[in-house]
């Protein structure tokens, strides 16, 4: 074989063999290089973006019918935490017609116009909803029962008066009366998750325990699985029945449709967590009530009991 020849074959053979190596090695470049950044955005949109949502004073203010909290004195609130897609923002406001607007993917800010309405039924309804979220002691929220029913009285088929009214007589222990309420929100509005989530926590209340399972577990179905109550009480059922491992996760379902927001649900899954003497995972949970509730309720009797959980937890490591 010639000289010429020779050199040819051997061109051909580091071609082949280039080729291989390209085959092989760029995938894999091309996967250390693309991984990190998906990995990034998907954090960041795990994270959340925030909302500022402008509209009247001290206006209470829902996502997806989670309550978000009400806005300042000039109007604005900053929702965190907001996740991509499509939501939904409900705004209600004292002496205003309630108000529900599409929020669309991308969106920073949010502007949501009022109207001023003379509806008796919705003031009466608007007067009930503040009694009894202020309520202290059963006069307060006797009050706020009559003025339910009054609401009612004006517009029979009112189904959110009917489960605001169920939930009250919750409070006053009135077990058989606010199941009827919640039957009759039914009947006005078939598919209501908030209702059925109502409703499991009145049948848990009177150990009605199988029961309040179907109503827990019927409320998520109907959110279509975004039900954050309705996960909370799902929990509390299966700790009462033992079940810790399966009332941890119902929690921590809750926490993330909350958007980590609600302290004490912190409290209630640090309490689970200790019972399956996950002592770290504990204080990691208590730790963010603090975080998120310095000065609550509860905030006293959890920092005297962290230093005692810190003994327990050496030598343990956290479960991710």
């Amino acid at each position: 074989m010639g000289t010429s020849a020779a050199s040819e074959l051997e061109k051909a053979d580091r071609e082949a063999m280039l080729n291989s190596l390209r085959s092989i090695f760029l995938p894999v470049l091309f996967l250390l290089l693309i991984v990190p950044v998906h990995s990034i955005a998907q954090r960041r949109s795990a994270a959340g973006t925030s909302v500022t949502v402008n509209t009247e004073p001290n206006a209470i203010v829902w996502l997806d019918e989670i309550r978000r909290g009400a806005t300042d004195t000039s109007g604005r609130l900053e929702l965190k935490k907001v996740s991509p897609g499509r939501h939904t923002v409900r705004v209600r406001a004292a002496g205003f017609r309630e108000s529900t607007v599409p929020l669309l993917p991308g969106r920073k800010s949010l502007i949501v116009k009022l109207v001023r309405t003379s509806d008796q039924a919705e003031l009466t309804f608007q007067e009930a909803e503040l009694a009894r979220e202020q309520a202290r002691d059963d006069e307060a929220r006797r009050k706020a029962e009559e003025l339910y029913r009054n609401a009612l009285k004006l517009r029979p088929a009112f189904p959110a008066a009917r489960v605001g009214l169920a939930r009250v007589l919750l409070d006053l222990n009135k077990y058989q009366p606010a199941l009827a309420e919640i039957d009759a929100a039914r009947r006005a509005r078939p598919v209501f998750a908030e209702a059925s989530a109502v409703e499991g926590r009145i049948n848990r209340e009177a150990a009605f325990t199988d029961d309040a399972i179907q109503s827990f577990r019927r409320a998520i179905r109907e959110a279509k699985g975004f039900q954050p109550e309705a996960h909370v009480g799902l929990a509390r059922v299966m700790e009462d029945k033992g079940q810790f491992a399966e009332a941890e996760a119902e929690f921590r379902k809750a926490l993330t449709q909350l958007s980590d927001s609600e302290p004490v649900i912190y409290q209630l899954l640090g309490a689970v967590l200790e019972k399956q003497q996950k002592f770290k995972e504990a204080i990691v949970a208590y730790e963010k009530y603090l975080e998120l509730a310095p000065n609550g309720s509860l905030a006293p009797a959890i920092r005297s009991m962290l230093d005692q959980l810190r003994r327990d937890a050496d030598g343990q490591e956290i479960i991710p």
